[in-house]
């Protein structure tokens, strides 16, 4: 048996064990819920999935999901993306949105994309982060800014192992290091090189994971 069959085999077996667990005592209103809550992402998931320019397995995406363009957005094996997000390809040819294995997307996420959007293997992202490789237009007294289009395009990368606190910020042009850590409500305006530590808003460096001293 390789190594893909055995662990096919392990996760089958992990959830035949949990649904025995389930169903040999009497559930409550919660397991209930939390049944139908999974049941409902697995069956959304599967039935939204030819639409995607790629949909990995074993990937979930919970409803209710506000999405555009996923005929340019390509999602990874055992990605979860909670409820409430929006991921956002704009009408254009080269706008993507690419996200790898493994990664975990709390939920109330937005990744908006007028360039590209690259997020890694296994990065998590807490509620409520905002990834954008664009801006609004605001220079204008004449518009509403609403009125004004996007502009300030750059492409946004996200790398392996990365971890985004709450309620970040991620700007155009912004790539963060592998394993780098951005805290929560940070702004991030400039690039967090690998293994970093960012807070504040706009975000600074404040320590580097691996015992190496902090640019000033």
């Amino acid at each position: 048996m390789s190594n893909r069959e055995r662990e096919v085999f392990d996760r089958s077996r992990i959830s035949l064990r949990r649904m025995r667990r389930f169903f040999s005592r009497r559930p409550h209103f919660i397991d209930l819920y939390r049944f139908a809550r999974r049941a409902e992402a697995k069956a959304f998931s599967l039935a939204s999935a030819g639409s995607f320019a790629h949909f990995g397995s074993r990937s979930v995406i919970e409803p209710p999901l506000r999405v555009w363009g996923e005929d340019r957005i390509s999602i990874g094996d055992d990605v979860f993306v909670g409820a409430g997000s929006w991921l956002q390809a704009f009408d254009a040819e080269s706008a993507s949105i690419e996200i790898g294995d493994g990664t975990s997307i709390a939920g109330s996420c937005v990744l908006s994309a007028a360039v590209s959007i690259r997020i890694g293997k296994r990065v998590l992202l807490a509620r409520n982060v905002y990834i954008a490789d664009h801006m609004h237009g605001f220079d204008s007294a004449s518009f509403a800014v609403l009125d004004q289009g996007i502009e300030r395009r750059g492409p946004v990368e996200i790398s392996d192992g990365a971890w985004l606190g709450q309620n970040v910020v991620i700007g155009p042009g912004v790539r963060i290091g592998s394993g780098a850590v951005i805290g929560a409500n940070s702004v991030v305006l400039d690039d967090v090189p690998d293994r970093a530590v960012a807070v504040g808003a706009p975000a600074r460096v404040i320590r580097l994971l691996d015992g190496a001293q902090a640019p000033s």
